[in-house]
């Protein structure tokens, strides 16, 4: 029996933290979706905040009934944030992304594609503290990316530096095995209340 019969096929969700026009965003979830895409164990959704149209009030806690992206959230068995760094910090719609859900993110790993001046590592090391208040857990290995517009084709395309798609995968390899993991837990609390 191989790791594949073990824990089958997961749905990850790749959220989109930045709802900027124009926006880096774009061809690094471009390049992230290529590479996932390719990964024969995971099945791939791409959730992206600028078109979420989640308000920033009426937030009860645990979480908003009236999200359109909740039962996508719900369905997945683990994250790949894409979060820019912004004066230091993650931005504002990715934590009312978050707060607007609660149980969705019970018992998921979450991983971390970090970019701005210095590869988004203080909104990587933030949202670090945020997740375990939502029973998530992220995952050790992340990918930061430096710079990341000095890193774009002719065309506007990403071409990742040396060791950045290793990372990802590096990454990935985690978040599989904590999805496979966590995933009994999901079933027998699927709330993710004690």
């Amino acid at each position: 029996m191989t790791k594949n019969d073990l824990i089958g096929r997961l749905r990850i969700a790749v959220v989109i933290g930045s709802v900027r026009r124009p926006r880096l965003a774009d061809p690094l979830a471009a390049w992230l979706e290529r590479e996932l895409a390719a990964i024969d164990w995971l099945d791939l959704d791409l959730i992206d905040l600028a078109t979420a149209a989640l308000p920033m009030h009426d937030l009860l806690p645990g979480g908003g009934a009236a999200s359109p992206i909740s039962g996508r959230l719900a369905d997945a068995d683990g994250f790949v944030l894409l979060v820019p760094e912004y004066n230091h910090s993650f931005p504002a719609p990715l934590k009312n992304a978050i707060d607007w859900h609660f149980t969705e993110w019970a018992y998921k790993p979450v991983g971390f594609v970090g970019y701005g001046a210095s590869g988004g590592i203080r909104a990587v090391e933030q949202l670090r503290t945020v997740f375990p208040e939502l029973r998530a857990t992220t995952v050790r290995e992340s990918v930061l990316i430096p710079m990341a517009w000095e890193h774009l084709d002719a065309a506007g395309a990403f071409v990742p530096p040396p060791g950045t798609t290793r990372a990802l995968h590096a990454m990935m390899g985690e978040l599989r095995t904590w999805a496979g993991a966590l995933r009994p837990l999901r079933l027998t609390d699927p709330a993710g209340r004690p």
